[in-house]
């Protein structure tokens, strides 16, 4: 795991010191620039280890009108900060659904930003975009035999809407257009970059497969070339 240091503390740069965002096609308005609405210090408890301490980050002006937070954790030394852009999963984050690899990822980033010093980009993304009921009917369709790619066609929705413009917004909000950023998922990088956000480079996230989660991995694997090393779990 690299290390990431530096100052992290909240910067209030001038508007036009910051490039306008950019939609990921290139076409359209840029969306407008977001500011921090409030930031509170939260002490964690993660299921292991010792207690962490967060300062959660509320925002102002974000594209989608969404509630997501920035938690800053640890202390960047090189002024480029490990980023973990994690969509919300009720059941996986909550609950501890083995349906999915979603909670584990999420308790190895708050270990792993707190060590190297970063941000946790918590958006209000349920379901890749589909929102909770829907993750829950394609849930159903999965049982009968489609993966979660098809489920969600089948249902009339896209394989995955998630948008990362708030997400772009957030950093630069923070003070922040270069990260590393913590994702096995490609598209991830692609629009954050599309976005302005230079992503000096990558790390992997952890293998968490387990009885039934491996046709869900594995479809991300083949269908979105999700960068998930399965063979290291076999």
């Amino acid at each position: 795991m690299p290390h990431i240091s530096g100052d992290t503390r909240t910067t209030d740069l001038p508007a036009a010191s910051v490039p306008a965002l950019r939609h990921p096609d290139g076409t359209g308005d840029a969306p407008p620039r977001a500011e921090v609405r409030q930031s509170v210090r939260i002490p964690l408890y993660p299921a292991t280890g010792d207690p962490i301490t967060a300062r959660v980050t509320t925002f102002r002006g974000l594209v989608d009108g969404r509630e997501h937070l920035a938690l800053r954790l640890g202390t960047v030394q090189d002024g480029v900060p490990l980023v973990r852009v994690h969509s919300e999963c009720l059941t996986g984050d909550v609950f501890g659904s083995a349906r999915c690899d979603c909670g584990p990822q999420l308790r190895e980033a708050l270990r792993m930003i707190d060590t190297a010093g970063g941000l946790l980009l918590y958006l209000r993304q349920e379901g890749r975009g589909i929102g909770l009921y829907n993750k829950l009917d394609a849930y159903g369709l999965q049982d009968r035999g489609l993966d979660t790619y098809e489920a969600n066609r089948a249902l009339g929705l896209g394989e995955d809407e998630r948008d990362y413009a708030a997400a772009a917004q957030m950093l630069r909000a923070l003070g922040h257009d270069e990260i590393d950023l913590l994702t096995n998922n490609p598209n991830k990088c692609e629009q954050l970059r599309r976005y302005g956000i230079r992503v000096r480079r990558t790390v992997a996230t952890g293998v968490f497969v387990n009885p039934h989660n491996t046709g869900y991995l594995t479809a991300k694997v083949a269908r979105t070339s999700h960068t998930i090393r399965l063979e290291e779990s076999a």
